[in-house]
């Protein structure tokens, strides 16, 4: 996917984001790290085909724009599941919207809800869930369609630590078992580092990037996190995210 000479201003003359060039390859793993209001969940968006840029172009590889809508999953914030209906309904709701039989649609949901680990939970509620379980519902919905990329909007941003390592770890599993690309929002420089091959480091708004780490290294685990490259990886990302809360740019 790639972002050329991207902005976007709103009706309010806000200057939200650009302009940005940005190139994701496909199966790549990359996170989007800034202050809040720098416009990384503007540019997700623009992805998604959520909104429009006032200017510049959004490409997406022709193979992910098949079944549009289909092959591009958007994980929220919020889990946003419908507390009246059960966690198999709401994974499914994607696949009812694009009127898949019931007879193709069942087993899909049934392999989504297993992949996140909610196999036991498809009859249950929203409100009997933890919120780490609702994040893993909202993941599942996102998986349900199969996508080629995967955008996530800082999902694990509400969840305590120890519930956010898990997730960190199995989203990494599915990452690499599904073959997806993945374009991760955070706000946190551990997490960036943790999950990330790139960190692209955003200034403040209008966002426009003013770095680049690749994070070297195959070994993605508890070990990782205690080692001293992770700590210098973690270094490196904060100094470059620095001048984006004291007002300077990078250019």
């Amino acid at each position: 996917m790639q972002l050329r000479a991207v902005t976007k201003v709103y009706e309010s003359g806000v200057a939200a984001l650009g302009p940005i060039d940005l190139s994701i390859g496909k199966g790549e793993f990359v996170s989007l790290l800034g202050p809040s209001g720098c416009g990384k969940s503007t540019a997700l968006r623009l992805i998604a085909g959520l909104a429009s840029p006032s200017s510049g172009t959004v490409e997406i590889a022709a193979s992910s724009m098949t079944h549009p809508g289909h092959r591009i999953g958007f994980v929220f914030q919020e889990p946003t599941l419908m507390p009246w209906t059960s966690v198999r309904d709401n994974v499914g709701l994607p696949l009812k919207l694009a009127h898949v039989p019931t007879a193709e649609a069942r087993p899909r949901i049934d392999a989504a809800l297993a992949q996140v680990g909610l196999a036991d939970f498809a009859d249950a509620f929203p409100r009997e869930l933890s919120g780490g379980m609702k994040m893993r519902a909202s993941l599942a919905r996102a998986l349900v369609t199969r996508p080629d990329i995967l955008l996530m909007d800082e999902p694990f941003a509400a969840l305590d630590e120890i519930t956010r390592f898990r997730l960190n770890n199995d989203l990494l599993a599915l990452w690499r078992s599904l073959d997806m690309t993945v374009l991760f929002v955070t706000h946190s420089v551990f997490e960036s580092v943790y999950l990330s091959q790139r960190v692209l480091v955003m200034t403040a708004r209008p966002g426009r990037l003013s770095a680049e780490i690749r994070i070297e290294t195959d070994a993605r685990d508890d070990a990782f996190r205690a080692s001293a490259d992770y700590a210098a990886y973690c270094r490196r990302v904060s100094d470059a995210l620095a001048p984006a809360y004291t007002g300077v740019h990078a250019l």
